[in-house]
């Protein structure tokens, strides 16, 4: 019997500390070998249950969301064009763009400074795909999303929690055709 308003999978694996997991709306625990779920789950009960609402409003706003029709070769050229804007208005440089297929986030910025854009984000607005490659440039400032992160993104999209929630809307929306 699940004592918890909320379903999540179970997997143990050889590793030293528990993590939780929200992979396309579903939570999934990653244990060591013998230890018991309920003790991560008890332990982030109310983290689960904010972000399983987060994850729930995502998913109804998604339902309202249109996707872009757009070739590839349009997506990378708008990529590339996107990104030479925003890197001459930052004053920094990134080295390559590459496009592939990634499964669980947007885009992301490698220690050369190599941008890799995931090509499901051909389905996106412009506005979104520049705000993901702007982003992405950002970590040549900063490598981690700490405060200091947040605070340079903000310089740009003041309303960026309105971004991010976005993004998370498009992503299952996008999940629902490509799966």
């Amino acid at each position: 019997m699940e004592p918890y308003n909320f379903k999540y999978e179970v997997y143990y694996r050889s590793i030293r500390y528990p993590r939780l997991e929200f992979r396309t709306g579903r939570l999934f625990l990653i244990l060591p070998f013998g230890y018991k779920p309920e003790l991560i789950l008890n332990k982030h009960n109310s983290w689960i249950v904010k972000k399983i609402s987060f994850i729930e409003d995502c998913l109804s706003n998604a339902e309202g969301k249109d996707l872009i029709e757009r070739t590839t070769e349009t997506f990378k050229e708008l990529t590339f064009s996107l990104a030479k804007e925003l890197t001459h208005e930052m004053k920094v440089e990134i080295n390559n763009i590459y496009f592939r297929k990634m499964r669980t986030k947007w885009a992301s910025l490698s220690i050369l400074k190599d941008l890799t854009a995931n090509i499901s984000m051909k389905y996106l607005p412009e506005y979104l795909i520049e705000y993901v490659i702007f982003h992405e440039v950002v970590h040549v400032f900063e490598r981690k999303h700490n405060r200091k992160f947040w605070e340079i993104i903000s310089q740009k999209y003041k309303d960026y929690p309105k971004f991010e929630k976005e993004m998370f809307a498009y992503w299952f929306k996008i999940s629902e055709i490509l799966d």
